[in-house]
């Protein structure tokens, strides 16, 4: 079977470019072993290169509404391919969105927001918990010190990135989406909803 590196839905192009993840959390259909998007198996043979990515997406990245860095893994932990990528897609006219867990900072343990300014127009950031307690149950993160530091980074983010969007899951035990809507907001960014089992 080929390994799914481009696929659509809608009028967007999503880039699945890493399998491996800052977070673990208890709701990913991975965790399950199930790596099916719609009709798609995003289940991953290999880490595809810069140039497999770019022949995945073609010659006319402008052709589509967006293309979004998604996939079941955390596209910054390959931030420099990501970035090399992005330059590709920005320099057609495309227009870049990364799906992120907002922790690229304490990954790469430096401030990544300035290298993504100009090759990436829009963010969409999970939270998806109004406090630590509830974060830490259902993401589960791997790296001490994941909340603090994805609240830092969504407040940073809308001073290099155009759009960004934060969003929490509705149908998660203890999620209260109103009060993540509250904080989002008093981090000066725009509230996404979501709700449970509903991707893409």
């Amino acid at each position: 079977m080929e390994q799914q590196i481009a696929y659509t839905i809608d009028d967007r192009l999503y880039l699945s470019i890493t399998d491996r993840c800052t977070l673990e959390c208890a709701f990913c259909p991975k965790q399950d072993d199930d790596y099916r998007l719609h009709e798609y198996d995003l289940r991953m043979q290999f880490r595809p290169s810069t140039a497999d990515i770019i022949a995945a997406i073609g010659e006319h990245p402008e052709n589509y509404a967006q293309i979004v860095f998604c996939g079941y893994g955390e596209p910054t932990l390959r931030l420099n391919v990501l970035l090399q990528v992005a330059e590709y897609i920005k320099g057609r006219g495309g227009v870049v969105r990364i799906n992120t867990d907002g922790l690229a900072n304490k990954f790469h343990k430096r401030n990544v927001l300035p290298e993504m300014k100009g090759l990436v127009d829009s963010l969409s950031i999970s939270l998806n918990a109004q406090n630590e307690t509830v974060y830490n149950q259902h993401c589960q993160p791997q790296l001490a010190g994941s909340w603090e530091a994805l609240l830092e980074f969504i407040k940073q983010a809308p001073t290099y990135i155009p759009d960004v969007q934060v969003s929490a899951i509705d149908g998660l035990e203890g999620v209260d989406i109103s009060a993540c809507q509250s904080l989002v907001e008093s981090l000066g960014a725009k509230f996404k909803y979501r709700e449970l089992d509903k991707l893409g």
